[in-house]
């Protein structure tokens, strides 16, 4: 959100309109604009024919300034209305718009209440906004003399199930957008219902903390591509950070080019200048419309090309699975979704997973899970990585969070949920998880880029959430040109090996067994420490024989074993190297 550069001073908010498909969202826009972008309200010919949104749609709406603004120095309130599609098998579509909208309006067909795309998008909301405003639509439909009644039940039902997320406090409107539901979008029916309710309510929620910070290199989202005879081709999108003005030369990345801006227009109104936030069209010369139709425009060289990332990662609550290292994952990073195969990391609680002091044996009853995760919700600093700190390799990304129901019986809609919104507290034990993603072909985008990744090869028929986990792009790595570029990640693989006490020789060396097989090279365990299940430690002290039994020596002694040396057992902890596969030695 920011101001045109223009003299007309108006302060930009984008508001996403999501919810289940036929629930009314493209109505909505409709009913709430007064100005059209080229990709509005549903123009794809497919969207026409199939009643449908297929495609995010843009408009807008001006209302005056509110007094609790007065001071700034804007005239007007612009509303950027970004119409989402809502049917299961386009989710990658809102994905992409979630990174640009300030506000979120969820709307819900009053007469079907949370389905499954509106729990979705409630995930997405969660995520990327801070404001959501709830619209019960189609309430035309319901007869007259029960009407109150039945939204009032609705609306209790709906902050409800409000109470697991943060959006607990939530604002809930009913309107009908097309009273009587008309095919024909051109007919002239009744006038919509509730629309100066849903104006005042966005408008109520525009504050001055919500403005965003100039500077940063400029970055463009784009979303459509046109070209205009005679001009030139025409970018349509919103400025993500930065600034930019007429004559400025900036880069596509995505097909290695250099464009002088010729000419930018912002809902068929003229500027010189945009910044972060604005909702425009770029036009440059000599563009050929069909190299890009969505993408990324940014200040030379700020925009790597890569096909693998190092990302800090958090799962979602609602996903019902587990998150497996080494799985494939839909990632949409901004308007791009590619398969990424990903492997999971974090600092371990202990700086050194062979510390044998700290080690519990499998099946001990004191054995604990230090795989709890510190949130990355809300602003994300993705600078927690460091080539100076050790990781402990992960075979799943785990939430420490106890789960609920977010449930709405009535449509049939049951996802598992953390209980609160992603459990982010300050104060949650161990460190943030990372994850290692190897994309199937390369991608572009910026440092510190908001990523989703999800599951889109499940059933859209099943009532469950397919976005798995989320987080940011903290380093872009390229594995085509070295492959050995992985060796900067210290993330280590912890092994065990457990054994048994054979006998003891006298009172610091003794016999161990159980532990490798007769061809195993015992050099490379020389020196290791082991520990008994009494406590003592010990350092393998190399093999003893050919049967795969080994000496031990203990610096501080061993006790005699008076019944079956067999009972005292043996643990061995190391590590290994998980992404450096031409390292294949073994240390604690």
């Amino acid at each position: 959100m920011k101001m045109d550069s223009a003299s007309s001073r108006i302060l930009n908010v984008n508001v996403g309109i999501l919810g289940h498909i036929d629930s009314g969202k493209t109505s909505l826009a409709r009913a709430l604009s007064t100005h059209f972008s080229t990709a509005s309200l549903d123009k794809h010919p497919q969207s026409t024919e199939r009643g449908i949104t297929l495609d995010l749609g843009f408009s807008s709406f001006l209302v005056p300034i509110p007094d609790s603004l007065l001071h700034l120095p804007y005239d007007q309130l612009q509303f950027t209305l970004v119409d989402c599609p809502g049917h299961a098998s386009l989710i990658k579509t809102v994905l992409g718009a979630a990174q640009i909208i300030d506000m979120m309006l969820l709307v819900i067909d009053v007469n079907k209440g949370i389905q499954t795309q509106t729990a979705e998008c409630l995930v997405i909301g969660e995520i990327t906004s801070n404001n959501l405003l709830v619209v019960l639509n189609k309430t035309d439909m319901i007869p007259e003399s029960t009407r109150a009644e039945k939204v009032d039940e609705m609306r209790r039902r709906i902050l409800s199930t409000m109470k697991t997320t943060k959006f607990k406090d939530v604002h809930i409107i009913s309107i009908a957008a097309r009273p009587g539901g008309s095919d024909d979008v051109s007919s002239c029916g009744p006038p919509p219902v509730g629309m100066s309710a849903v104006m005042s309510s966005l408008t109520s929620r525009v504050t001055e903390g919500m403005l965003r910070k100039k500077g940063g290199n400029f970055l463009f989202a784009v979303d459509h591509c046109f070209p205009i005879k005679g001009q030139g081709t025409v970018l349509t999108g919103t400025v993500l950070s930065g600034e930019c003005s007429i004559g400025d030369v900036v880069e596509l990345p995505a097909v290695g080019l250099m464009k002088k801006v010729k000419s930018m227009q912002m809902f068929k109104r003229s500027v010189q200048s945009c910044a972060k936030g604005d909702r425009l069209g770029m036009c440059f010369a000599q563009l050929d419309h069909k190299s890009m139709e969505r993408g990324l425009v940014a200040s030379p060289g700020t925009v790597p090309s890569f096909d693998a990332a190092i990302v800090i990662a958090e799962n979602i609550r609602f996903y019902r699975g587990p998150v497996h290292s080494k799985t494939k994952f839909h990632v949409t990073l901004g308007h791009c979704t590619v398969m990424a195969t990903a492997e999971f990391f974090r600092q371990s609680d202990s700086t050194l997973p062979g510390d044998m002091r700290s080690a519990d044996f499998p099946g001990h009853p004191n054995e604990t899970c230090d795989d709890a995760i510190t949130s990355c919700s809300g602003e994300v600093s993705f600078s927690y990585f460091s080539e100076d700190k050790e990781y402990r390799y992960c075979e799943e990304l785990q939430s420490h969070a106890k789960t609920n129901n977010f449930d709405d019986t009535r449509s049939g809609v049951t996802i598992r949920c953390a209980d609160p919104a992603y459990n982010g507290s300050s104060d949650a034990p161990g460190s943030p998880y990372f994850a290692l993603l190897r994309f199937d072909r390369r991608v572009t985008s910026p440092r510190g880029t908001l990523f989703i990744a999800s599951r889109f090869d499940s059933d859209i028929n099943q009532k469950t959430c397919r976005l798995a986990f989320y987080g940011r792009l903290a380093r872009p790595i390229n594995l085509e040109h070295d492959y050995k570029e992985l060796r900067f990640i210290k993330a280590f693989k912890v092994k065990e090996r457990e054994g048994a006490i054979d006998r003891v020789i006298d009172a610091h060396y003794a016999i161990g067994r159980g532990m490798f097989k007769r061809e195993t090279d015992m050099s490379s365990f020389q020196g290791m420490k082991v520990l008994t299940c009494r406590g003592e430690e010990g350092l393998i002290d190399g093999a003893f024989g050919k049967s795969g039994k080994f000496k031990l020596y203990f610096k501080d002694g061993i006790r005699a074993i008076e019944n079956d040396a067999g009972h005292v057992r043996l643990l061995l902890r190391f590590k290994r190297h998980a992404f450096d596969k031409e390292n294949k030695r073994m240390f604690q």
